[in-house]
Parts: structure tokens; sequence; C-alpha cells
């Protein structure tokens, strides 16, 4: 913008035409006197001189090279610069003169602004049968709610839950993500709108609100802080439902798990399902949203980190997001429950210490793998000693509750059949697979879990008791089957997790740095230790 402002005379060149006009005679003339001493003109004015000396076949003489300014490109030409400059500079360049001023009235700039930094594929032009220019999508629409695109959790109690604010055409509409219907893993996510925010003419942008049934109504948005902001639906009539709350329950229960209050026989997930209906339908009517990132992405990874479902137990399926630390990784809690809440880690697992399984004979028994697993509980333990105890950097493992640092495991609920677990040698670096069957004994959410993995480590989870009392990490064993899908083995609860990948691409939700990753799994955490 300063080469272009000394170019079209602006700024602190001589040749300023604001300033000439607010000096009078004598300031002019004593200005065009002084030397100009501004190294970047000098370098722009030497340049120009060297290239005319070069078209005319002669070094450059000693009167002045000819000064080139925008001012004299035709408008066209200008139309493409302002077109690919950011839309966030263009107000500025609206200050400098009326020729730009008008020039930036064009639509075509604002057309390909909304296109290239938001993504709008949308035809544009049919906005003219509203009387809604492109500048004003840009500037009352896109602009103005560009802090609240991007992932988010929303602070529902220990539910938590995914929010992704997208821009979908003349739209920006906030999806909450659902994991697939109990114990479907590997089903592709469900969502569905909750707010929406548009513009239905010139004015202003219109918030609406979409939960309920009976269509879109009256809501707000209000960006609280940085990372933070609210929605309130002013209509909340619209949430209610004409056969009551029983219906509501009904619709939501089909909804939320894909079944009928006759088909869940189990007392206690009865319950839990009840207990969710409950607490969640207080929060249909205004909400609070903190921003979440996606785990940055190194080459030594083990695996791509990200987002996954995982089952649960009687909780259904949740979703966890996996990372990675250095010689640990850890699974963070996006959605949760009474036991374990939303922010949690709940499972950690040690890069360092990957388990060798023995022959698949020998494990078929249960007491055989806990052998094997607490073997390496206590080597860790041991270490841990040696490195300065649980607290020291590298002391991964750790079997104390520590909330604030280290991830949580999950309590299983239903009890499952059993099968029987083989385990080859441990897998090659070439990836080559090893037979997986989960022990006699071990209960599965989904019996549908692959039977070869690539290699198994040492890992522990923070089981609680409702209200995420008397937390405790627990010792557990990490399966890693392929590059989107995993398991974790719970030792003293006898009970087998499968997590599969969230295949979906988010945008804006990339962390500004590392340290911003792991600040915000630190602020999630917090809410709920």
């Amino acid at each position: 913008m300063a080469v272009c402002a000394r170019l079209c005379g602006v700024g602190p060149s001589r040749g300023c035409r604001r300033r000439q006009q607010r000096r009078g005679p004598a300031e002019t003339a004593a200005a065009d006197s002084e030397p100009d001493t501004d190294p970047e003109e000098e370098r722009i004015e030497a340049g120009a001189a060297a290239l005319s000396g070069a078209g005319g076949g002669q070094s450059a003489g000693p009167s002045s090279p000819p000064r080139c300014s925008l001012l004299e490109l035709p408008p066209e030409l200008l139309v493409e610069i302002f077109a690919s400059l950011p839309g966030t500079d263009l107000p500025s360049l609206a200050q400098v003169c009326t020729k730009f001023r008008r020039i930036l009235h064009t639509d075509t700039i604002w057309r390909r602004r909304c296109r290239e930094e938001y993504g709008v594929c949308e035809n544009l032009r049919k906005l003219e049968i509203t009387g809604v220019s492109c500048r004003d999508v840009y500037a009352k629409l896109l602009h103005r709610y560009r802090h609240i695109l991007g992932l988010w959790q929303p602070d529902i109690g220990p539910y938590g839950g995914l929010l992704n604010v997208v821009v979908d055409g003349l739209f920006i509409i906030g999806w909450m993500y659902l994991p697939p219907h109990d114990p479907h893993v590997d089903d592709p996510m469900r969502f569905k709108p909750l707010f929406r925010i548009h513009l239905m003419e010139r004015k202003s942008a219109t918030v609406e609100c979409m939960y309920g049934h009976r269509g879109p109504h009256n809501g707000h948005v209000q960006i609280v802080k940085k990372d933070e902001f609210s929605t309130k639906c002013n209509q909340t009539d619209h949430h209610r439902m004409s056969g009551g709350r029983q219906e509501e329950f009904r619709t939501w229960l089909r909804e939320e798990w894909g079944r009928t209050l006759e088909d869940i026989f189990h007392e206690h997930m009865q319950e839990l399902i009840l207990m969710k209906f409950i607490y969640t339908s207080q929060y249909d009517n205004c909400l609070t949203y903190r921003r979440i990132y996606l785990p940055p992405s190194r080459p030594d990874d083990l695996i791509r980190p990200g987002l996954f479902k995982g089952t649960y137990g009687s909780h259904g399926l949740e979703i966890v997001m996996l990372s990675f630390h250095g010689k640990r990784a850890r699974g963070t809690k996006i959605t949760g429950d009474p036991n374990i809440p939303a922010g949690q880690q709940t499972v950690e697992i040690d890069l360092r210490h990957r388990i060798q399984l023995p022959d698949a004979e020998s494990l078929r028994d249960f007491n055989e793998l806990s052998r094997v697993v607490l073997e390496v509980r206590e080597q860790v333990r041991q270490e841990q000693e040696q490195e300065g105890g649980p607290e020291d950097a590298e002391g991964l493992g750790q079997q104390s509750p520590q909330p604030c640092e280290e991830p949580p495991a999950e309590p299983a609920q239903a009890p499952g059949d059993g099968g029987a677990v083989a385990a080859a040698e441990p897998p090659a670096q070439s990836g080559q697979g090893q037979p997986f069957v989960l022990p006699v004994g071990v209960s599965s959410r989904n019996e549908d879990y692959p039977r070869t993995c690539r290699m198994c480590f040492y890992g522990t989870g923070l089981i609680a008791g409702h209200g995420f009392t008397s937390p405790e990490r627990t010792p557990g064993v990490f399966v890693l089957f392929d590059e989107d899908r995993f398991g974790f083995i719970w030792l003293e609860l006898k009970s087998f997790s499968l997590y599969s990948r969230v295949q979906a691409a988010f945008r804006n939700a990339d962390a500004p740095s590392p340290q911003a990753f792991e600040e915000m799994l630190k602020n999630i955490q917090s809410l709920t230790s």
C-alpha cells in the first residue's frame, strides 16, 4: 500500500495532492524546492529512470524521471488491482480520492473478495434482484460475522457438543454435528442447523433460530469476547410441540438415539437418556460457545490427528479429539457424559511403551493380557520415580488423577459377549498387521471391530462416578488398527471402546500456533475440572 500511495501521489511524497490542497502557495513552492530523501521513493524513481533510459537507448539524463500515477490507469485495470487486495484494506483505499471511492463501488471487486476470502460460490449476480450488492454481503454479513466462523464447543454442562459455523451459499449457518446412532461408529456424522444469518435487505443481517420443528424464527447472536459468542432465541414457543413434553421427548429420542422408548430395555440406560433430555432442554433458548481448534499435525505422528467417534457403553457414541504431544498422545472429549464430562481427556497413550503381546493362544485368557499390561505399568512407575515423578515432562501414563494435566478414561457400562484375543508378534515398521480378537470377558458395544491391528501401546484412562466423582486413572491398551480407526481396552472395566475418524473437512479450524492449541485444551478442561 505504501508503494501504491507514492505512485498515486499520496502520503509523504512531495506530490501529495491532499497535502498540496491544505498548503498555501508559499508552502507548496517551498516543499517543491526541498530535496526528497525518502529511500523508497528514490529507489522507485531510479528504477523508472533506468527503464526510461533503456527504452530510448540512452542513459538517464539529469532531468527528473516521469512519475507514474495509479490515477492515470484506466478504471477496468484499477478494478483488477483492487479486487486482488484483501477486503479489509479496501475501506482505507476508498479514502484516497473520489475516483478510488467510485471504483470501489464496483460489485466485481466485492464478488471476488466474497469468493476468495469466504468461499462463496453462489452466483452473486442474483442479488441484483433483491437490491443487495456484493459489497453489502461482504461488509454486513461475511466480514461482520467472520469471528464466529469455525469450530465451537457449546456449554451444555457435561455433555458439550460440536458446532461448525460455515458460510453456506449466501448464509452463515451454525451446524451442530452429532455422532451416528449407537453403536454404528463407522457411519457418517449427522448434523442439524441451530441458527442462520443472512441479508434480507440492505440495512443489516438477520439472525434466525432454527431449533424446533416450526421453521426459522427470530434469534440473536452476540460476540461476548475473543473466541466466545452466544446465541439466543426470541421466540421459544416455536420449540414446543402440540403433544407437550411427552411428544418432544419421543421425537428427541428418535432423532438423538434412533430408537423408541420401548426399544430400550436397560433400566440404567433409560435413566441416562431421560437425564440428558431434561438437562439439554434447559439450553434450547440460550447457548454460549467457546472456540476449539483441530490439533496440529507433524510428520512423525503415529497417525493423522483429528476428531473421532467412540463408543462409551450406555452413554452411546461420543466425539473425541486425538492429539499428539511428543512421546504421548491424548484423547480429549468434545462431547461427554455425567461420568466423564466434555473437555476431559478420556485416554492417554504412552508412545514410549509399546506392548508386545504373547502368542494368540496365551492371550485368549484375559488374565494373561492383564499380566502383560500391569508389568508395563510397573515399568512406567519406576521410570517416573527415576525421572522425578508424575510431574516430570516425560512422565507418561500417570496413575494419580490430575484432571488438569492428564487424560480421562471412560466408564463403559453394558456387559457384552467376550471373544478371544489373538495377537502375533508386533508388526514390522512396514505396517504389516497382526491378528486381533478381544479376550473372553471383555465387552464391546460394537462387535464389528477390525480383526487386524498394526501395533499396541500402553495407555491410561480416567473413570469416575456420576457427577465426575472420585476420578481414577486406570491402565489399558491402545490398539491402532489403521489410519482412521483405533481402540482402547479398559482393563479394570473389562470393556473395549472403538473409535472411527470423523470424515469431514472443517474450514477456519486450524490453531494459529501449537501454543494456542495447548491453551485451548487447558481452557476446555478447566471448565469441568
